[in-house]
C-alpha cells in the first residue's frame, strides 16, 4: 500500500519502498511512478491517463522519501531547483568498515556502463566522465558497520554506492559494489531528508523519514536521529 506523506494539487510525497523500481524497467515489476499515478486516479476519480511527473530517482534497491510531480509546471520548477542544486537530499547509510575521516567531502569522477548496469570511479579526463560530490558524517560505528549521514551535492547514478565501495567502506547487502553482506531485501541505502521550495507556493518544504528498524539498521536504533 502506497505511504503518502504529503500531497497538494502540485506534488506529491511519498515512500519508496526497498527494492521496487522508481519507475517501469525491463523487469516489469510493479514500479512507484505507477503506484503514484494509480492512488492519484482513484483517489481523485480521474478519467484517462493521470499526469505524474518524475523529477529524480532512487535506485530500486534503495528506499526512502521521494517527491513527484502532479502538474508539468511543477515538474518543470523542481527539475530547474535539481539542476540548480536547490533541491536539498539527506541519505543516511550504512557500510561496511571503518571510514578514515569522520567527517569530509569526497569528490570523484565516474562513468556508467549501459550494458552492465555499472559505475565506476575514474580519471576525470575520461570521455563521459562526470564530476560527484557528496559530503558525510559519521553518526555511530558498531559490530564493523558505520552508519553514515550523507549530503548529496549532485546526482551521479549509483553516487553513493560508487563513491564509498572505491575507499573500500561498500554499503551493507550492495553486492553489486562489493559488500559481503547478502540481502533480499535492499540495500542500507535510505533517502532520509528531502527539502525544496514548493513549485507553486514558494515556500520552503521539508520532509523527513527514518529507516526501519529492520537489519542493520536496528543495530542503531538508540542513536540513529540525527540533528
Amino acid at each position: 500500500m502506497l505511504n503518502v506523506i504529503y500531497e497538494d494539487n502540485h506534488i506529491i510525497v511519498v515512500e519508496k519502498p526497498f527494492n521496487m523500481p522508481t519507475q517501469e524497467d525491463e523487469s516489469k515489476d510493479r514500479d512507484l511512478l505507477t503506484e503514484v499515478k494509480d492512488y492519484v486516479k482513484v483517489k481523485y476519480d480521474k478519467p484517462g491517463d493521470v499526469y505524474i511527473g518524475l523529477v529524480h530517482r532512487l535506485d530500486r534497491v534503495a528506499g526512502g522519501l521521494m517527491v513527484f510531480a502532479r502538474t508539468s509546471k511543477a515538474a518543470s520548477r523542481l527539475s530547474e531547483q535539481i539542476r540548480n542544486r536547490e533541491f536539498h537530499k539527506e541519505y543516511v547509510t550504512v557500510v561496511e568498515g571503518q571510514i578514515k575521516s569522520e567527517k569530509s567531502q569526497l569528490v570523484d569522477y565516474l562513468k556508467k556502463d549501459k550494458d552492465t548496469n555499472t559505475v565506476q570511479v575514474v580519471n576525470k579526463n575520461v570521455k563521459d566522465a562526470k564530476e560527484a560530490i557528496l559530503k558525510y558524517e559519521m553518526i555511530e560505528s558498531k559490530d564493523n558497520l558505520t552508519l553514515i549521514s550523507v549530503d548529496l551535492l549532485t546526482g551521479r547514478p549509483h553516487q553513493i554506492r560508487v563513491q564509498f565501495s572505491s575507499r573500500k567502506n561498500p554499503i551493507w547487502g550492495d553486492g553489486k559494489y562489493g559488500s559481503s553482506y547478502k540481502s533480499r531485501k535492499g540495500i542500507a541505502l535510505w533517502s532520509r531528508k528531502i527539502e525544496f521550495m514548493h513549485p507553486t507556493k514558494k515556500t520552503k518544504m521539508t520532509f523527513m523519514l527514518e529507516p526501519p528498524l529492520v537489519e542493520p539498521w536496528d543495530k542503531f536504533k538508540v542513536n540513529r536521529k540525527m540533528d
